[in-house]
């Protein structure tokens, strides 16, 4: 067998891998997405990629999500975590344990800006998923951590989530019995979210 027809045959089979390879997608968040309090089968990954999977779509949904994680957190590790080949969809959910915390709205924003940029050098498109702060530290607080979302957004023009609790927060139904994170019937609420997110997106990675 000849070196050019091997040549050939290996170059298939690379393109033909490439073809059929599964997207990736990682969830990189906090506790809201990592699953805290849940079992397994109803972590949020398993849920969205379940779903994902009987609608036809060829997606592997990976848990880089961090119970407790800050943005800083989340800065410290994005390199690892995109060290992975061939991630393709980043989508961001941090800053609830900032808020929670009463840290600075701006070292929160220069953060998350810091982990945008590292994906885009890296081509990974990126979700970013919204928190709302409650008034606890009051109304000026608020204001500047709720501004950090859309302002990132319409920088790097980002795909959006403005809420990633969207009709799951402050609602027992939907919620574990510390009304902060979401019970299995929140996780199919947020699920959905995401995979509408992710549907519209699908051909652009």
């Amino acid at each position: 067998m000849n070196r050019s027809f091997i040549i050939k045959i290996i170059s298939f089979c690379l393109v033909t891998i490439n073809v059929y390879a599964a997207d990736k997608v990682v969830l990189f968040g906090d506790s809201l997405m990592a699953g805290y309090g849940l079992l397994q089968e109803n972590h949020l990954a398993l849920v969205l990629e379940k779903n994902l999977n009987k609608k036809g779509f060829d997606i592997k949904i990976i848990d880089g999500s961090v119970s407790g994680s800050t943005s800083a957190g989340g800065l410290n590790r994005i390199e690892w975590t995109l060290s992975e080949p061939n991630i393709d969809l980043l989508i961001i959910g941090l800053g609830a344990n900032d808020m929670l915390r009463g840290l600075s709205p701006n070292e929160t924003k220069k953060n998350l800006e810091k982990i945008i940029q590292i994906s885009i050098q890296k081509n990974v498109e990126v979700i970013l998923a919204g928190m709302i702060a409650p008034t606890t530290h009051g109304i000026s607080y608020k204001k500047k951590f709720d501004d950090i979302y859309p302002n990132l957004v319409k920088k790097y023009n980002l795909n959006y989530i403005p809420f990633l609790l969207e009709g799951v927060a402050l609602n027992p139904e939907y919620n574990q019995d510390d009304g902060i994170h979401p019970n299995k019937k929140g996780i199919i609420i947020i699920s959905k979210i995401l995979q509408k997110k992710i549907i519209n997106l699908e051909g652009r990675f």
